[in-house]
C-alpha cells in the first residue's frame, strides 16, 4: 500500500509489490528483450503485462538467478570484464561473476546481445521538482537583472513553486522521479529534497523514495514556514526510517552554508553519524564561507560537496586532504551559470568525484547525458591545450573513466561501496542490461565506448535492484504508470495555480 491507495476509491495500488506472484511464469529461461507471445498477449493490467515471463521469487533468499552470455562490464579490477560472461545472483546478492558459471538450479536470463553492468548512481537529484520538468528550460541560477532571466532558479523554483508544495505533491513528485530514473538504469539516487516545510512533508519524501523501490539516499535539507523542523527533526527521521543498515534507504544531512545557522545542521548531522552534503557554488557567493571552513579544519571524509565551482585552491586542497567527495552536474553547471565544471581540478587532486542530474526543471536526469557531458567537456579543454601548443597537458578521459564516475565513484561518495557500484561477489545485485543489438548501437565493437558515446535510455532493457527486477524487456514492472502520470499532472496543475505561475507551452 502507498499514499495513493488511501483515497477512498476502490482502485488497485499503483505501486503494487505483489505483482511477481501473480505474473510468474512456470519456465525458468528468460530471453531478455525478446518479444515473446506471452508478453504480447498478457493481461492489460499494467503491472501484470510488464511482468509477464518473470520467474517466481526473484530477490528472495534461496532463489538463484543466472544472467548468462552477456558482455560483462564489472567495474571491479579484481573481477575483470568478459566479452561473454555470466553473473550468478542468490537472493539479493551477487555470488559469482565469470566466463561460464555452472548453476543448473538457477533461473536463467539469456543476456546474449546485452551489456551487463552495475546500475548508474546519481549523487544529487532534486526529485521533488519532477512536476516542473522543463519549466525552467532557459533559466539560470540567480537573477542577473536582465529581463530574459527574470524567471530564474532561486526566485521561480525555490522562492515561488516550492513554497506551495503539500505533502501529497512531495510524494508523487518523489515517486515518479524515482521510477523514471529506474527506467533509465539509475538504480541509486541521493535525493536532495529541499522541501521540508513540516514533518509531514519529510515523511512524504521518504515514502516516495521507498515506494519507488530503488536504492535511495534521503537528503534531509531545509524547508520554510512556521512548521519547518529542520534540522532538529533529523533525529526522529533517522530513528523512524533509517535505524537499520540492511535496507535500500539511507540518510544524508543537508548542510547548506548559504543559509543562516548552517553550523547547527553540521553539528546535528555529525552527532547522528550522517554524511553532510551541501551545494558549493561560486556564483551564489559561498567562497568566503567555504574558505573559512577549510581553514578551520571543518572538512571531513563525511562531506559531499556538490558542484564546487569557483572555490579557492586552498579550499580544494583542504577538501582533498580531508577525503571529501565531489558531485558534478556538468550539463546543469554549464547551462545555468554555476561556473565552469571543475572536472580537471578534481582529477588532478585525486578527489573522488561522481555525477548527478540536479534539476529536471532545466535538464534531463538521463545518465547517458551526464557521462557524455563529462567526457566531452574534459576532452575539449585538453584538446584546446594541445592545439594551442602546450607541452604538458592532462590525459584525455577514456570512456571507462566516465562510467567509473557514474557507478563506483558514486557508491564511494555515498558510503555505499560495500553494497553497490560494481559487479563484485558479495555486493547486492544492482544491475542493468543494455541492448547492444539496437539500431543505434549494433554492431558492438567496444563496450565502454558503446555505453558512453552511443547509448541512451531506450537501450536500457532490464534493471535490477538488490536482486529484484524493476524493469523487464523494456518495461517497468510493478507500477501503474498511467495512473501515476495522471497524479503527477494533477500535482503540476495545483502547483502552477497555487504559485501564481502561468504554464505556457511555447515560452
Amino acid at each position: 500500500m502507498c499514499r495513493l491507495c488511501d483515497t477512498g476509491e476502490e482502485r488497485p495500488c499503483p505501486t503494487r509489490r505483489d505483482f511477481l506472484a501473480a505474473t510468474a511464469a512456470s519456465g525458468v529461461v528468460l530471453a531478455a528483450g525478446a518479444g515473446s507471445a506471452a508478453a504480447q498477449t498478457a493481461p492489460a493490467e499494467p503491472t501484470a503485462a510488464a511482468g509477464a515471463g518473470l520467474p517466481e521469487g526473484l530477490g528472495q533468499p534461496g532463489r538463484r538467478l543466472l544472467i548468462r552470455g552477456g558482455a560483462v562490464l564489472s567495474m571491479d579490477a579484481a573481477v575483470g570484464n568478459f566479452a561473454q560472461g555470466d553473473v550468478l545472483i542468490d537472493g539479493k546478492r551477487i555470488v559469482e561473476v565469470g566466463p561460464a558459471i555452472d548453476a543448473p538450479d538457477a533461473a536463467v536470463i539469456d543476456a546474449a546481445g546485452k551489456i551487463v553492468m552495475p546500475g548508474f548512481i546519481d549523487t544529487h537529484h532534486h526529485q521533488f521538482e519532477t512536476a516542473l520538468r522543463s519549466q525552467l528550460a532557459h533559466g539560470i541560477l540567480i537573477n542577473d537583472g536582465r529581463a530574459v532571466n527574470a524567471k530564474n532558479y532561486y526566485e521561480t523554483i525555490l522562492q515561488s513553486f516550492s513554497m506551495v508544495y503539500r505533502p501529497q505533491d512531495v510524494y508523487i513528485n518523489e515517486l515518479f522521479g524515482g521510477i523514471a530514473q529506474l527506467d533509465a538504469g539509475v538504480t541509486t539516487v541521493m535525493d536532495v529534497s529541499q522541501i521540508h516545510h513540516s514533518p509531514e512533508h519529510s515523511d512524504a519524501a521518504v515514502e516516495g523514495l521507498r515506494d519507488a523501490g530503488r536504492r535511495g539516499v534521503f537528503g534531509y535539507f531545509e524547508g520554510w514556514g512556521e512548521r519547518a523542523k529542520y534540522p532538529q527533526d533529523a533525529a526522529r527521521l533517522r530513528e523512524q526510517y533509517f535505524s537499520s543498515d540492511d535496507q535500500l534507504l539511507t540518510m544524508v544531512m543537508g548542510g547548506e552554508i548559504y543559509l543562516p545557522g548552517y553550523e547547527e545542521a553540521w553539528r546535528v548531522g555529525r552527532e547522528l553519524g550522517l554524511p553532510i552534503a551541501l551545494h558549493v557554488v561560486g556564483t551564489f557567493g559561498m567562497r568566503d564561507t567555504f574558505d573559512a571552513l577549510a581553514a578551520a579544519g571543518e572538512f571531513g571524509a563525511d562531506n559531499i560537496f556538490i558542484h564546487m565551482t569557483g572555490m579557492s585552491d586552498m579550499a580544494w586542497q583542504a577538501a582533498a586532504d580531508a577525503g571529501a567527495h565531489v558531485s558534478f552536474a556538468v550539463p546543469i553547471e554549464m547551462h545555468m551559470r554555476h561556473g565552469t565544471p571543475p572536472i580537471q581540478k578534481a582529477l588532478d587532486l585525486g578527489i573522488s568525484a561522481s555525477l548527478s542530474s540536479d534539476v529536471e526543471c532545466t535538464m534531463t536526469a538521463d545518465f547517458f547525458t551526464q557521462m557524455r557531458s563529462l567526457i566531452t567537456l574534459q576532452r575539449m579543454f585538453v584538446n584546446e591545450a594541445a592545439l594551442a601548443g602546450a607541452q604538458d597537458y592532462p590525459a584525455l578521459m577514456q570512456c571507462i573513466d566516465a562510467i567509473g564516475h557514474a557507478t563506483i565513484e558514486g557508491a564511494r561518495g555515498l558510503a555505499l561501496e560495500g553494497k553497490t557500484g560494481s559487479l563484485s561477489p558479495g555486493k547486492e545485485a544492482d544491475i542493468v542490461l543494455l541492448d547492444a543489438q539496437a539500431l543505434n548501437v549494433a554492431p558492438l565493437n567496444n563496450v565502454p565506448g558503446a555505453v558512453v558515446t552511443l547509448m541512451e535510455r531506450s537501450n536500457v532493457d532490464t534493471v535490477m535492484v538488490a536482486g529484484a527486477i524493476k524493469k523487464w524487456r523494456g518495461r517497468l514492472v510493478g507500477f501503474d504508470v498511467d495512473r501515476l502520470r495522471s497524479e503527477l499532472e494533477a500535482s503540476r496543475d495545483y502547483l502552477f495555480e497555487a504559485a501564481g505561475q502561468t504554464r505556457d507551452l511555447f515560452a
